[in-house]
């Protein structure tokens, strides 16, 4: 067996006994589905209420999406602009870590107060969420230059914007995909955070908006199904971030070119 495939089937495997640990006690000791459902139960509710449950994960996942893409333009440009003053980066840094270490339930409440439109206050939130780590990493990336090649740049007086694309770039872009597998999942949970603020006034249709219905009718079944629909929406992304990186640094990026 290869390491790719090892890398999916021992996953599966624990995963599969988990799933049975936790189906074998349910019915062992007869817990009852809103205490604790099991797995099957789980899975039932999943197919009769797919549509209810696909369409809330719809939603979710178009307001994570549009808040990744918008954490990602802002924070490149953002470190783009850092990296060519450093006066730039110590006066504007702070601000950048203050989004990150500011709670996000705490701004959602004035922010959806402030946005009149419901999707345009929930792709905000998200967006501050997953902002600092496109910043943050792609800050260092372009600052971890190889000496000997910014040197060389010198000496051959390339100018800021050949030094930028030529050899900037390509040296942060490991730092870059590192951001985005982080930034997509917070996103992620930014879209689901401020979903939960927002189903608290009645507004928003997301998976949260059901977690929160599920709660309050005591259909827990359907809030394990809702948050497993999360769950896996994460590891979707998170995979998917980690494909782009392989595809854009496996042919020549040692982080992708090594094996053990």
């Amino acid at each position: 067996m290869n390491a790719r495939a090892q890398k999916i089937v021992w996953p599966a495997l624990v995963a599969v006994v988990l799933l049975a640990m936790w189906q074998g006690l349910v019915v062992a000791f007869e817990i009852p589905p809103f205490l604790v459902p099991s797995p099957l139960r789980v899975a039932q509710v999943l197919v009769n209420d797919a549509g209810l449950l696909f369409g809330s994960l719809y939603t979710t996942l178009k307001i994570t999406l549009f808040a990744f893409l918008t954490a990602v333009v802002l924070g490149v440009l953002v470190a783009f602009a850092f990296v060519q003053s450093r006066v730039i980066e110590t006066a504007f840094f702070p601000y950048a870590v203050l989004l990150q270490v500011t709670p996000i339930v705490a701004i959602a409440p004035l922010i959806i107060i402030w946005v009149k439109d419901p999707t345009a206050s929930l792709v905000i939130c998200a967006t501050l969420v997953a902002l600092f780590p496109i910043i943050a990493n792609t800050t260092l990336g372009l600052r971890s230059v190889n000496p000997g090649l910014m040197s060389y740049f010198k000496l051959n007086h390339a100018t800021r914007v050949q030094t930028l694309t030529r050899l900037r770039i390509p040296s942060a872009l490991p730092y870059f995909f590192g951001g985005l597998r982080i930034s997509s999942g917070l996103a992620l949970i930014g879209a689901v955070v401020a979903e939960f603020v927002a189903g608290t006034g009645g507004t928003g249709t997301g998976l949260a908006y059901q977690i929160l219905q599920a709660g309050y009718q005591l259909n827990i079944p359907r809030m394990f199904a809702a948050l497993f629909l999360i769950t896996v929406t994460g590891v979707l992304l998170f995979a998917l971030m980690s494909v782009a990186s392989r595809w854009a640094l496996g042919g020549w990026h040692e982080s992708e070119t090594s094996h053990d």
